[in-house]
């Protein structure tokens, strides 16, 4: 368990606001990364999702290209590649190129979902089963760039052979017990409520073995943040991607973020609104003290080594004042 500062982190899934285009989102992710980098913060990572209309993040890799050749410092990686949806040897050369290109700064965050739909899952070519074989592609995955792939003999994943890419597991239960085998450093989030979070967490450090890739457990605990003048203001900051994470439950799919207002303003049913106050409280938000103070506890219950902050507003100018008053100089000791 940490007993230092924890590192503070970016994971940005370039959200298309309703009155822009993915391509906007794209640059603003690019343009974010070099302000997380101005201010200090450690990594950025992008994401991979498919078909969302409301998400630009699709190809995680060739945009962590674009975000690193825009900074010069911070890590960058993936939050995450999803190994069902790719075969490891093409995710190893991409990853070796990104390596190559900007050495010692690539991270590479791997997960395990497939597409959100039917209609996704069949268009990638990989189905829900994909997904049991996870720690098998990243057995697969991890042994191209040592050399030792022995189930295709004479393969070679040129040129990320013999390069050292840290890899990141992004889990949930079973993905923590899979990173604790291997040795590797864990991201992971409430999805399942904290209590889920905090015992994953324990059964990872009680079963981690170390590796060479990490000689002691590492947790990256993953949590949207939001910070304004008041504390419903910053409530009303995480509203659009709450709201459409709602909608996605109920109709299947992820829209673009609306204006808060707007959203608080739309006829809900009393289950629409339950579920929106409820991923509204799984979050961190408030006055930059009360965030701080939040974070503190979260570090203290966790034992976090990092926190990867997420933040999806409406406005662009109300994220990066959040990351300003969130900016590594404040310290978050387990």
């Amino acid at each position: 368990m940490s007993a230092s500062p924890a590192r503070l982190s970016v994971l940005d899934r370039s959200p298309i606001r309703r009155d822009t285009s993915g391509a906007t989102a794209l640059r603003e992710t690019v343009a974010f990364a070099r302000e997380a980098e101005t201010l200090g913060y450690h990594r950025f990572w992008v994401s991979e999702h498919h078909s969302v209309p409301g998400v630009a993040g699709s190809a995680p890799t060739v945009l962590a290209a674009a975000v690193a050749s825009a900074t010069s410092r911070i890590r960058v990686g993936t939050g995450g590649v999803m190994l069902p949806n790719h075969r490891p040897l093409v995710v190893a050369e991409q990853f070796g190129v990104l390596e190559s290109l900007f050495p010692g700064r690539i991270d590479m965050g791997l997960g395990r979902s497939v597409g959100f739909t039917d209609g996704v899952r069949r268009a990638l070519g990989h189905g829900k089963e994909d997904a049991a074989d996870f720690g098998d592609r990243v057995r697969e995955l991890l042994g191209f760039f040592g050399g030792a792939q022995t189930a295709y003999p004479g393969v070679h994943a040129i040129p990320a052979e013999g390069l050292r890419v840290p890899p990141f597991v992004l889990a949930t239960g079973a993905g923590a017990d899979l990173a604790a085998e291997l040795g590797l450093p864990l991201v992971i989030g409430q999805i399942r409520g904290e209590a889920a979070m905090i015992e994953a967490i324990t059964r990872y450090r009680d079963g981690f073995r170390p590796s060479v890739f990490a000689p002691a457990p590492y947790v990256v605990v993953s949590t949207a943040v939001a910070v304004a003048d008041t504390a419903p203001a910053a409530r009303r900051l995480l509203v659009p991607e709450a709201w459409s994470t709602v909608y996605s439950r109920s109709h299947g799919v992820f829209p673009p973020l609306s204006p808060p207002d707007e959203i608080l303003a739309l006829p809900m049913t009393a289950r629409e609104r339950e579920r929106l106050d409820a991923a509204l409280d799984t979050q961190i938000h408030g006055t930059a003290p009360e965030v701080l103070s939040r974070l503190s506890a979260l570090a203290a219950r966790t034992g976090a080594d990092e926190f990867l902050f997420t933040t999806a507003t409406h406005d662009p100018a109300d994220r990066l004042a959040t990351y300003r008053a969130l900016a590594p100089a404040h310290e978050f000791s387990a």
